[in-house]
């Protein structure tokens, strides 16, 4: 053997993903990436993404698991919480104490909430009081077009779904900011106080009704409008449920088409192809589940979030159907020997802030899957760390199936840092690991991923179901 042979052998490097695909696989890419970009216009909420869920798993034969006085191998289940979550599963012909194949992802993103009273008027103009949800940098925000998405209770005490600016015809609303020949101050501020989080009020409307005794007319029009259409009142809001997104659509991004651009990646992006990847699953061996969770761009709280007892409790359930029984150590037997990839995105290195990552030990756009050993921030902090024997079983698994594959880190050490879910999986005693797909521009209003890396995302969950 020459040196040069030797060192090959001897070294690593990552692949480019779209020189390693066939013809084939990238028609299937294609194709896979377009059914995507209209999941993620179809779901820029949560509860929007599990309705789209729910669509795909029953055009699937996926039934309700309340529905099912027992189960049996291959045998398709689902089951709702809150209209937030959703847990799917394929019944393996395993016995399921053997434990359970889990990928789970959580289909929040950063986005704007309106206040529980929103409504005011300012300058014969209607305006909308907001909190942001999740990290954001406050000044990508203003100045783009934004939709309303939510449910509200009319007055009738009836539950609405409600969407404005996604269609042409629809109104869109707007953050307004400073003009630059009035913004010497705020440009003098540091990014972070350049945008002030009370100051991103949401434009509604400047048309002030003709009414007499009426002093807030602009409002009262914005008012009237919403009870035609709605059949809200001012108090309505306080109950209601509405999420401020960016109107515009996925798109394809770059002359190659190599990107999609889009609100929500993180992490949808993961969400869909976990949905793909658990929609393919037949006949499998140990029992496939997926779950979607929410609440995770705030520490997965709430009984929505991965730290709630929904998956255990939908788990039990299932073990009792499957087995006639599930006492406490037989529900602990099957946790113990379950595995979980929580499918959550990482940061790709951008080639114009290439300071901030290590070079060696951070995930590229185009080269694949992120298999993520650990999160966490300053010393592993709040992080789920794989062991060695897991980590290697995921790697030979994607080898083994062609996944194309890397790994990552979320930027230098003390540059950052972050969190999944995944720490809250291991606290329950199952091995997880973190695998996802590169994000740039992360947490923006327009995020990017490349094609190729969502198309491995795909072949790496459907891979892990087959351990």
């Amino acid at each position: 053997m020459t040196d040069k042979e030797l060192y090959e052998s001897l070294t690593y490097e990552n692949k480019n993903a779209y020189l390693e695909m066939s013809d084939a696989e990238k028609d299937e890419m294609y194709s896979l990436c377009d059914d995507y970009r209209a999941f993620l216009d179809n779901g820029k909420t949560e509860r929007e993404c599990v309705g789209e869920a729910l669509k795909m798993a029953r055009a699937a034969g996926y039934t309700d698991m309340s529905e099912k006085d027992s189960l049996k191998p291959g045998d398709k289940v689902y089951k709702i919480n809150r209209g937030k979550n959703i847990f799917m599963a394929v019944i393996g012909s395993a016995p399921m104490y053997e434990g359970l194949n889990i990928a789970g992802a959580h289909i929040d993103s950063p986005r704007l909430d309106l206040k529980q009273n929103p409504l005011y008027e300012s300058t014969d103009m209607a305006l909308l009081k907001t909190h942001y949800y999740g990290g954001i940098k406050k000044y990508q925000w203003p100045t783009i077009p934004l939709a309303i998405h939510g449910v509200v209770y009319d007055t009738d005490g009836a539950k609405r779904e409600v969407v404005i600016g996604e269609k042409e015809s629809d109104p869109v609303f707007v953050i307004t900011d400073l003009l630059p020949h009035l913004a010497k101050e705020q440009m003098s501020k540091k990014m972070t106080e350049g945008i002030e989080a009370e100051n991103m009020n949401v434009l509604i409307g400047g048309m002030p009704i003709k009414a007499e005794d009426v002093k807030e007319k602009v409002k009262f029009s914005i008012l009237k409008i919403l009870n035609a259409r709605y059949g809200m009142n001012e108090k309505s809001f306080q109950s209601a449920e509405f999420e401020i997104v960016p109107a515009h659509k996925a798109r394809n991004v770059g002359l190659d088409e190599s990107f999609i651009g889009a609100y929500g990646h993180d992490d949808r992006v993961c969400a869909y192809t976990t949905l793909r990847g658990i929609l393919d699953q037949t006949a499998p061996e140990r029992t496939a589940c997926a779950i979607l969770v929410d609440k995770e761009e705030i520490g997965s709280m709430g009984n929505t979030g991965a730290q709630s007892a929904f998956m255990m409790m939908t788990i039990a359930e299932m073990v009792e159907k499957a087995t006639g029984r599930c006492s406490v150590t037989d529900l602990n037997r099957v946790i113990e020997n379950s595995a979980v990839m929580s499918s959550d995105v990482s940061s790709a290195v951008d080639p114009n802030y290439t300071s901030v990552s290590e070079a060696n030990n951070a995930s590229y756009a185009g080269r694949g899957v992120a298999i993520v050993k650990y999160t966490g921030a300053r010393g592993k902090y709040d992080s789920s760390d794989a062991n060695a024997e897991f980590v290697h079983e995921i790697g030979e698994l994607m080898d083994n199936d062609g996944v194309i594959w890397q790994t990552g880190e979320l930027g230098k050490v003390d540059q950052g840092g972050g969190g999944t879910i995944a720490q809250y999986v291991a606290n329950l005693n199952m091995n997880v690991i973190d695998c996802g797909v590169p994000v740039l521009s992360m947490h923006a209003p327009f995020e990017v991923v490349a094609k190729s890396d969502v198309y491995m995302a795909y072949r790496a969950y459907k891979a892990f179901y087959k351990r």
